[in-house]
C-alpha cells in the first residue's frame, strides 16, 4: 500500500519561508519521480517542483529561484524549501509520485498525498 505524507505546512507572513517534507512508503523510492503540487480555491491543480529518479528538477516559472526540491533516498523523504513566499503562493500543496520522469500535467501522476494547507498571509 502506498502512503505519501506531508508535513510542514502552516501559516506564514509574506516574505516568509517553509519547508514542505513529504515521506513515503510502499513504493521503491530511489526509482520514482517525485512532485510537488499546489491547488488553489477555483484554480486547477498545477506542479511547483519536480524531481526525477536522477535528480533532475523542474519547476514551476513563478517559483523558480524562490523553491527547492530535493530528495532523501535514504529517508524515502522529498522535501520543498519555499523562500520568499507571497500571498499568490497560497494553496493546498500535494506530494505526488509517479514511475518514470517528471511530467507537468497532474494527470501522469497516480500517487497522491492527502495534501497540506500553505497559506501566506499579507
Amino acid at each position: 500500500q502506498v502512503q505519501l505524507v506531508e508535513s510542514g505546512g502552516g501559516l506564514v507572513q509574506a516574505g516568509g519561508s517553509l519547508r514542505l517534507s513529504c515521506t513515503a512508503s510502499g513504493i521503491t523510492f530511489s526509482s520514482y519521480a517525485m512532485g510537488w503540487f499546489r491547488q488553489a480555491p477555483g484554480k486547477q491543480r498545477e506542479l511547483v517542483a519536480g524531481i526525477g529518479s536522477g535528480g533532475r528538477t523542474l519547476y514551476l516559472d513563478s517559483v523558480k529561484g524562490r523553491f527547492t526540491i530535493s530528495r532523501d533516498n535514504a529517508k524515502n523523504t522529498v522535501y520543498v524549501q519555499m523562500n520568499s513566499l507571497n500571498v499568490e503562493d497560497t494553496a493546498v500543496y500535494y506530494c505526488a509520485a509517479r514511475s518514470g520522469p517528471v511530467l507537468g500535467g497532474a494527470s501522469w501522476w497516480k500517487k497522491w498525498g492527502q495534501g497540506i494547507q500553505v497559506t501566506v498571509s499579507s
